[in-house]
């Protein structure tokens, strides 16, 4: 019996070859902290896989922390400190904060690292925290200007 290409010696599933690629990008400088990934369909076309398969790619590295998404702008690479640690950096918009009463701590300004992984979990969880609220808060805003922008539909519709 011949011994199987080289192609079917490694039974990973093409995700997770597509995902060791693309780290392999990021870690060795190719794209660099804060650039976009390349897009679904781009990852579609360089590995020859399907839509899914390409997502699952960049579900790996984003659950890694390599990478992060906001939803309708694409894949950034994460920031990473020199010794290869990567993090998202977040800081809550100034208006925001203004509408909180807050002001942004020294860690999500830049200026200091939490020392111990306790401390920044509790960072990351507060941050967290705030940005599912600022996301409440501007879809309920987003709903209430659909309603206005419906209402004024209608009354320009009535004779």
């Amino acid at each position: 019996m011949s011994p199987a290409p080289d192609s079917k010696q490694d039974r990973r599933p093409p995700y997770q070859h597509a995902a060791d690629e693309l780290r392999r990008d990021v870690l060795q400088g190719r794209i660099k902290p804060g650039e976009q990934m390349p897009s679904i369909r781009e990852l579609q076309d360089r590995f020859g896989v399907a839509n899914m398969t390409a997502r699952a790619a960049l579900n790996v590295l984003r659950d890694e922390g390599l990478i992060y998404t906001i939803h309708g702008r694409g894949s950034f690479v994460a920031d990473h400190d020199a010794g290869g640690e990567f993090s998202v950096n977040y800081t809550a918009p100034a208006w925001y904060l203004a509408n909180k009463g807050e002001k942004p701590s020294q860690t999500e300004q830049g200026e200091g690292r939490p020392d111990d992984a306790e401390a920044a979990g509790a960072t990351l969880a507060d941050m967290l925290t705030a940005l599912r609220d600022e996301i409440r808060a501007l879809s309920a805003d987003h709903q209430e200007l659909r309603r206005e922008v419906e209402e004024l539909k209608a009354q320009r519709s009535k004779p």
